[in-house]
Formats: structure tokens, C-alpha cells, sequence
């Protein structure tokens, strides 16, 4: 179930609720009895780092024709970077 915040208009009390999506909201503050909002943040689901779209879920080198998206990619960065080539003159 998730898990919602209030806090109450009145005295500032915040707290986290428990509840079912199916439930209703609170407006009752239990501290002071004065009206609570909703505080919204950010969403609890982030995708971090570059690439996990096309790593996760993958088992395996996959066809590249069930994935026409994977035909645009982004040109290929080397991670290191090559060594310089020199030339001496003996």
C-alpha cells in the first residue's frame, strides 16, 4: 500500500499515512483537529545512469530487428581513450 504525507494547515504537524489507494484522503489534523493537505513529492520510481533502457530486461546479444528503435542509436563512445601514436626518428 502506499504510503501518502500530510500536513496540517493549522500547527504545521506533519506525518506519513498508510493507506490504499481505494481510501479516502485526510482533512482531520489528530494533533491540533485542524484541516491537513496532501504534500506531493517527487515520484518514488528514478531512472539513473545512462543506457538502462537498453540493458535491463536483455538476456543475451537480441536481434536487432525485433528492436527497430536500436537502428537511431547514438554513435558508440570509447570509455578510454586511444593512445597516442608516436613517431620517432632514428
Amino acid at each position: 500500500m502506499p504510503t501518502y504525507a500530510y500536513a496540517c494547515r493549522s500547527c504545521g504537524h506533519a506525518f506519513d499515512a498508510v493507506q490504499s489507494f481505494s481510501d479516502d484522503a485526510l482533512t482531520v489534523c489528530p494533533e491540533c483537529g485542524g484541516e491537513l493537505r496532501k504534500q506531493y513529492g517527487s515520484i518514488g520510481v528514478t531512472f539513473n545512469g545512462s543506457g538502462f533502457y537498453r540493458t535491463d530486461s536483455r538476456s543475451g546479444a537480441g536481434s536487432s530487428a525485433s528492436t527497430p528503435a536500436s537502428s537511431k542509436s547514438e554513435p558508440t563512445k570509447s570509455a578510454t581513450p586511444a593512445p597516442a601514436s608516436s613517431t620517432t626518428s632514428s
